[in-house]
């Protein structure tokens, strides 16, 4: 795997500068950033070597204004595997309709023992005061009340939004907001996407991977079906599920 630590460039046209890095720079998308994209042979994949096994260099963003920061977020990766903690996943389902296309992969309400891990769909605009959370999506332009949360070492958050990925842009919550809240690892898209799922972060696949050891950027990268316009971002070798 590659890490790039920085905060910009994060995109290569209107390719995510990771997509770029590991699928190779899409052309075509560009003309139609709505039009499907490449879909990834890594995709909801058992494979634990994707360089082999699917001739993909899996990369990540580490983005970061300042060492303090960078190391602060690399501590939270390392912390995670030190102890498995009780913990939640939250899904919420909001009133923004044209961003809930993927709720119907939002695992139902349970407890995965072995995990410690609850999984909880709630229908709401925001959490708030959550103290446990490894994994929080929502479709959700902006985010309110993140500074109410706490997230635990290890914690995966994103929201679907069509410039989640542009960092350093206003249009849209940035996917920075998600790591300066406290979580490990987010993703985004750098350019308009449109409704389709498959530009996001399939819920139910992210969950089954990294509940089952797979690192975060491993379990994000299996997560996504179409990841050209994908920004993923954070420390990549979070793994609070990995045996110990």
């Amino acid at each position: 795997a590659v890490l790039m630590v920085w905060s910009a460039p994060y995109a290569v046209a209107c390719n995510s500068i990771t997509g770029a890095y590991t699928l190779g720079f899409d052309a075509a998308l560009c003309r139609d950033t709505c039009a499907a994209g490449r879909p990834s042979a890594y995709f909801n994949a058992d494979s634990i070597r994707p360089h082999a096994s699917h001739g993909m260099r899996l990369s990540m963003l580490l983005p970061t204004e300042s060492v303090a920061a960078a190391r602060e977020l690399v501590d939270r990766g390392v912390a995670s595997g030190f102890r498995l903690a009780p913990a939640s996943a939250y899904y919420l389902t909001t009133r923004e309709t044209p961003r809930n296309s993927r709720t119907v992969f939002f695992p139902p309400a349970g407890r995965i023992e072995a995990k410690k891990l609850a999984t909880r769909p709630l229908r709401a605009e925001a959490l708030e005061n959550a103290r446990d959370i490894m994994i929080y999506q929502l479709g959700k332009a902006s985010v309110d009340k993140l500074d109410t949360l706490h997230f635990l070492p290890g914690a995966l958050a994103d929201h679907l939004t069509s410039h989640g990925g542009d960092l350093l842009g206003t249009r849209q919550m940035s996917s920075l907001r998600w790591l300066e809240a406290g979580a490990t690892a987010s993703y985004g898209t750098v350019s308009e996407p449109c409704n389709h799922w498959q530009k996001f972060p399939n819920p139910a696949v992210l969950l089954r991977h990294y509940v089952q050891g797979n690192s975060a950027i491993e379990a994000y990268w299996k997560s996504v079906a179409w990841p050209a316009q994908g920004l993923f971002i954070g420390e990549p070798l979070a793994a609070p599920y990995r045996r110990r």
